[in-house]
Order: structure tokens, then sequence, then C-alpha cells
């Protein structure tokens, strides 16, 4: 039976174990869900449980069958007839840990250079070319939580007009301001000057317009969110897919991944639909898999990450996880005999250490669909990009270099 859709489910920074090059990136002990599951003794995930998830190995090279420990001690199935999914789990070839990297591999590209980050603030000379571009001086130049920085500044702003400018452990120059002393299109005119500016040594995966609202002690961030981003360099498998004449449709934040801008164009996509957290991300790809087309739906499910991975909110991770496991049979109930659903994610980022940076992890990949085969062990795969060569395999188009295809281990 001809796969006609492919669904990509990209849950933001649900690691699954460091990688052997972890203590490079300061990331030795981290192991997003592991970890997580021991401190709040036990996850409660029967859907994806049974498509595999309990079923990964967690020691990188053992093909052993012990599991992942996920609720209470063992969560792996024993008896291979009653996994509904494929199972493995993917190690990043890409250098680097960001979102941004992430998300390409899966569609095909090996980044051998990281985007840079600066923890310390942007250099003098970046902030000094900025603010004689828009005339006017910042505020911040600092790491800082968005919702934080415009608590502590939002004032200063109202009174002196000058733009907020902060970072944080991605790659990303962040621009808040108030939207009744900077409008939106005049803050969304300051991102494209910043976007124009950082290039060569400083190219920034993506600037981020941050508008608020409000008043002081009482400063809320607006839906008018939109990120300026660096396009691809070469061809991913939604390009490859688009030029074939399939649909190829982004859910959340993917528009923005592969080079959102203002004209609400980017790199490879027919339609991108945003969302408000990921209830909204899941019933929207609900909604997308009632309609009629041929081709892939690219997922990000960004609440993991954004909200409770780089807070360390224990708790809220969890409560995150369960929700979306209770999603998912409605999602698998919305899906086609010719329908092949892919569940995995784009970096970790472990709420129970100290750190709320990205940690460099293997991320889990599960393989679901009424037309492929069950059980099947897909090992530890060498790259994201497998998952991209996979797609490709599947509508027979040409020219991704990177990854090997594991259609072959699934097909029926």
């Amino acid at each position: 039976m001809k796969i006609s859709r492919v669904v990509i489910i990209v849950l933001d920074s649900v690691g699954i174990g460091e990688l052997p090059d972890a203590a490079d990136y300061g990331d030795m002990g981290s192991n997003t869900l592991q970890n997580l599951a021991v401190a709040v003794g036990g996850l409660n995930l029967p859907a994806l449980q049974g498509l595999g998830l309990g079923n990964i190995v967690s020691l990188s090279g053992q093909k052993e069958n012990s599991g992942l420990d996920i609720r209470n001690s063992r969560f792996a199935i024993r008896d291979s007839r009653f996994i509904k999914g494929c199972f493995g789990k993917m190690q990043e070839a890409s250098t680097g840990k960001d979102t941004t990297i992430g998300h390409w591999e899966i569609a095909g590209i090996i980044s051998q250079k990281p985007f840079p980050v600066y923890p310390q603030g942007f250099p003098r000379g970046v902030i000094k070319a900025f603010t004689a571009a828009i005339g006017q001086e910042i505020l911040g130049n600092r790491t800082a939580s968005g919702t934080q920085i415009i608590q502590e500044l939002g004032e200063e702003h109202i009174r002196t007009k000058c733009p907020i400018v902060y970072t944080s452990a991605d790659s990303v120059f962040q621009i808040a301001a108030h939207e009744e002393i900077i409008p939106l299109l005049e803050l969304y005119h300051i991102c494209e000057i910043a976007r124009g500016l950082l290039v060569g040594q400083h190219k920034i995966a993506r600037v981020i317009a941050r508008p608020f609202v409000g008043q002081p002690n009482n400063f809320k961030r607006t839906a008018g969110r939109r990120d300026y981003s660096v396009v691809p360099p070469e061809k991913t498998i939604l390009n490859l897919l688009c030029e074939a004449g399939y649909e190829t449709i982004g859910i959340g934040k993917i528009g923005d991944i592969f080079g959102g801008s203002t004209s609400n164009t980017c790199s490879g996509l027919t339609k991108s639909i945003l969302t408000h957290g990921n209830a909204d991300g899941t019933d929207k790809t609900i909604e997308c898999l009632k309609q009629d087309f041929e081709g892939m739906v690219f997922v990000n499910l960004i609440d993991f990450d954004m909200l409770y991975g780089h807070r360390n909110d224990i708790e809220g991770y969890k409560r995150a996880l369960e929700e979306f496991d209770q999603a998912l049979p409605e999602i698998i109930r919305a899906m086609r005999e010719t329908d092949l659903l892919i569940i995995t994610a784009d970096h970790g980022c472990d709420p129970t250490t100290p750190s709320t940076d990205h940690s460099r992890e293997y991320v889990p990949l599960l393989v679901y669909g009424a037309a492929i085969r069950q059980g099947v062990n897909l090992g530890i795969r060498q790259t994201f990009a497998d998952v991209g060569k996979t797609i490709a395999e599947i509508f027979e188009v040409k020219g991704l270099k990177n990854g090997e295809s594991f259609w072959g281990a699934i097909m029926n």
C-alpha cells in the first residue's frame, strides 16, 4: 500500500539520553525523559508506550531489551505483538543543539557549524551597528527570560522609548517593545534591520519580535510575535516535495524555522499554520488530517521546551507529556490507512538539571501507520536526517544527500 501522507510531530526538547559527545556541551547526565520520570515518580504515557517508547534501548551501542524506565520500574512491552509502532532513537550528526539545527537535520541538512550564542550579551560592535541603524539606543542586552525582562525594563522602555534587546540559551536576537510605544509594524521593521545586520560570524539563527502590552507590574506578551530566521543553505525534504507537486504544511513554528519572513513565505512550505501552544497544535494537526491532500505535515509542539524545559518546571513538563499522550489516540483515529506518523524531537532540555539550556541528547523515533509493520526495532540511527531520507524514498523524490532510509525495514 502506497503512503500518501506523512505527519512528523516534533515534541520540542523531549530528549532520551545524553549523546557520546555530551561532555563537550556541558550536558553529562542529561536525559530529559528518564530523569523526568524519576523526578515525578513515573509518567503515565500508555499511548506512547503502545507505539514502543518504553522499548527504545537506553544504552548506546547495546541491543539489550531492558527498555526505558518510564513508569515505576519497567515500561517496555516484552511481546512485540502488542507494540503498534516501530521504535528507535536518533543521534544528532550536526554540531550544536538548538531548535533550528535539529529541525533542519530532520529535514535532511547536517550542519557542520553551530549558530552563535551570546550568554554574556551581544558584542559592543553588534549593538553599536544596530542602534546606529535604527537611530535609537536599546535597553537590556543580556540573557533573560522574556516574561521577566519586560517586567524589569518595561517601565523604563515606556519612558525612554528604547526597545529591549535580549537573548537566551538559543541563537536568538529578541526585541521586545510595548505596542503603544513601538507599534507592531515599526517593531517588525526594526527586526528586519537586525536580520540584515546579523550576518557572517554573527549569523544568528532567529531574530524575534516580542511585542507586549499592559501597565507596570502587569505587562503581558501578545500574539504578535514574529520570527525572522535564516533560510536553510540547501534544499530540504520540504523543498523536494513541494517541487514534486505535493502539499507541505507546517504547524506551529515550522514556518519560522525554515525561513519565515514578513511576507509569510518560508522555504519549502505550501502552507504555514500558527498555533498557540501544544493543545492548539494537536487540534490543528487533527483538523489538517481531515482534509484531502497528498504530502507532508510537519508539526512542532513548543510548550515542552519553551514553558517547561527552559524554566526547569518538572511538574509542568510531566503534565504536558501526559496531555499529549491523551491526545495521541485522537490523532491516530484521524489518520487514514495510507498515512504515516513519525514522532520525534529536535534536542533535549532536561528540566531536572541546574541548566536551563538545551541538552545534547538522543531523540526518540516512533513510527506508526496501518500500512507498515509493527514492533520493528529501528535501533540507533546515526542522524536525524534518516527521517527526511525515509520520506524521500516514500514519495520517490531525489536530491536529499544525507541520511539513511528506514523505509525498507518497516514497509509491508
